[in-house]
C-alpha cells in the first residue's frame, strides 16, 4: 500500500508571517523560538532548527461536519516558503522517532479506526489503517495530541 504525506497549505499561514506580537494575539497566535530541535513545522513537515521562529496557532485540521470536527495548536515555521508534499511512501522527519497516533476517517469524515505507533513504526500503522476502507488518515503526536500530517492513498 502506497501513501502520500502532505503538509498544510502555506497560504493559510503566510498572512501571519512577520506580524508583531499584538497582531498575532488578535489571531490567537504567538511567536516562539525553537530551542531544542523538536518544534515540528506542519507546512514543511520537518523540525525547525534551533533558533528559528515559528508561529503557534490553532488550526482546524478535521473540518468535516461530523462529531469528529477538530482543531488544536500546531507550529508553523516562519521560514516556510512552500507546502511540502512527499514522494509516495516517504515518511517526513516529523513522523519519525515520535509516538504517533494514526486516525482513519471515511469519506464522510467519521472516525473508523485508530492505533498508536510507539516504536518508530508509523509506516506499518499506515498500511494497517489503509487495509480498512479508510479514505484518509491523520497523524497526531500521541502525547500532546497535536495534528502532525494528513496521509492519503497514493
Amino acid at each position: 500500500m502506497s501513501f502520500i504525506v502532505s503538509g498544510l497549505p502555506i497560504e493559510t499561514f503566510e498572512p501571519l508571517f512577520g506580524l508583531g506580537e499584538e497582531a498575532l494575539a488578535e489571531h490567537g497566535a504567538l511567536r516562539v523560538t525553537a530551542d531544542d530541535g523538536r518544534y515540528p513545522c506542519r507546512v514543511m513537515l520537518e523540525n525547525a532548527p534551533i533558533g528559528q521562529t515559528l508561529l503557534l496557532v490553532n488550526y482546524q485540521h478535521q473540518d468535516a461536519a461530523t462529531p469528529y470536527r477538530s482543531n488544536y495548536a500546531i507550529f508553523v515555521s516562519e521560514a516556510a516558503r512552500e507546502t511540502r508534499v512527499l514522494a509516495a511512501g516517504e515518511l517526513p522527519p516529523v513522523l519519525r522517532r515520535r509516538e504517533i497516533a494514526v486516525r482513519a476517517f471515511d469519506e464522510a469524515g467519521m472516525l473508523i479506526g485508530a492505533e498508536l505507533a510507539l516504536a518508530d513504526d508509523v509506516e506499518a500503522a499506515i498500511v494497517r489503517r489503509f487495509s480498512d476502507p479508510a479514505a484518509y488518515l491523520h497523524a497526531h503526536n500521541a502525547a500532546y495530541g497535536c495534528y502532525a500530517a494528513r496521509i492519503d492513498r497514493a
